[in-house]
């Protein structure tokens, strides 16, 4: 089947992680089973808000590389990126509802790259055996400068109420146009932000040439589950940040 590849991204601080997690949650209310999510920030803060205790992580992987490489451990029947593709999928967590793929951080100089270029083939081959690919992707815009967004559907960028993001989610776009990068389509989502300035914001956007397609408002109750350490996936149907990101998930075509 041919699968839907989503990701998040935005301006540091933004929110996108949360942002993220809300949009896996309805999908899973929305009763979606095939779904993959892969943290791609190093920070791998994604698995943290959906309460899953992570111990693998590509980057710990590429770590062991590395010092295996160095050592003169690794058999010479098999390249570095055959060993370190095949490990990657002895790290994908194979979940009750989905399927988690945390890419993590890595030590030092010379990896990190083997592990963007590896993680654009991943989405190719892994893609295509779910529904829907969720992807929280690291702040900023290295990500599309090291093209691991080459096989995304739809970009979300998350903002805020600073004209910074919104500037940032501009830039985002025209990055992408500039290493030719062909997303279906362009999304922005407004994260921690009253409804009523929905509207202004949207002009704001337009403006810069971005479409908004919700706003995700002010939540105290994301706040404390985020706080208490609580899976935000079992935050209650009726708060309204989980309400407003099922109805983006609809606009996007999520569900």
């Amino acid at each position: 089947m041919d699968g839907l590849v989503l990701a998040v991204s935005g301006k540091g601080g933004v929110g996108k992680t949360t942002v993220a997690a809300l949009l896996l949650k309805a999908l899973l209310d929305a009763g979606k089973e095939s779904i993959l999510v892969i943290d791609a920030d190093p920070d791998a803060n994604l698995a943290e808000v959906l309460g899953i205790p992570v111990e693998e992580t590509v980057g710990k992987v590429a770590n062991e590389l590395k010092k295996q490489a160095s050592a003169g451990k690794l058999p010479a029947s098999i390249s570095k990126r055959e060993y370190l593709e095949a490990r990657i999928f002895e790290v994908l967590m194979e979940l009750p509802q989905f399927d988690l793929l945390v890419m993590g951080r890595t030590e030092g100089e010379g990896c990190y790259c083997l592990l963007n270029d590896l993680l654009t083939d991943i989405i190719d081959k892994l893609s295509n055996n779910y529904e829907v690919t969720l992807m929280d992707m690291e702040a900023g815009l290295e990500h599309l400068s090291r093209r691991t967004d080459r096989d995304v559907d739809v970009m979300v960028i998350v903002v805020d109420g600073s004209r910074l993001s919104h500037l940032t989610a501009k830039r985002i776009k025209e990055l992408a146009s500039e290493v030719h990068i062909n997303f279906k389509r362009i999304v922005v989502v407004g994260n921690r932000m009253e409804p009523e300035l929905e509207k202004a914001l949207a002009e704001k956007l337009s403006a810069l040439g971005l479409e908004l397609v919700g706003v995700i408002p002010t939540d105290q109750a994301v706040a404390s589950y985020e706080l208490e350490g609580k899976s935000l996936l079992s935050l209650p149907k009726e708060s309204p940040a989980v309400k407003a990101a099922a109805e983006i998930a609809w606009k996007i075509g999520l569900i």
